[in-house]
């Protein structure tokens, strides 16, 4: 990536921001617009533009965003009510900030219909 985004800035700490969680791959922060009562970003600390641009070399990666969204769901106690988890792959698809972040959004009624609703026929 080339320019800087709201989130390599909040990584470097030139923004500030609540630190839900951190490691050395990614930190854990709460989404300042939240969509439910629940709104983390799980953030890699490796500037990728979104899941389309990772490389093979990135599965770790990928797959170590999944665990921390899973593990902070259990510190949080939301297995059992649920929670959902979303990626938004360009702007066409609503990524407004071009480092790819994973959103945990939780505690609210969440349909599945709901997402197929703008789907063309």
């Amino acid at each position: 990536m080339s320019e800087q985004t709201v989130f390599s800035r909040i990584l470097s700490g030139e923004i500030p921001a609540r630190r839900v969680y951190e490691d050395d791959q990614c930190i854990v922060i709460e989404d300042r617009a939240p969509q439910a009562p629940t709104h983390l970003l799980i953030i890699p600390r490796k500037p990728l533009v979104n899941v389309a641009a990772a490389q093979e070399e990135d599965a770790p990666l990928l797959g170590h965003l999944m665990w921390v969204a899973a593990e902070l769901a259990r510190r949080l106690g939301l297995e059992e009510s649920g929670f959902r988890l979303i990626i938004n792959n360009g702007s066409g698809a609503g990524q407004t900030v071009f480092h790819l972040h994973i959103h945990l959004l939780a505690q609210c009624t969440m349909r599945e219909g709901d997402l197929a609703q703008d789907l063309p026929e």
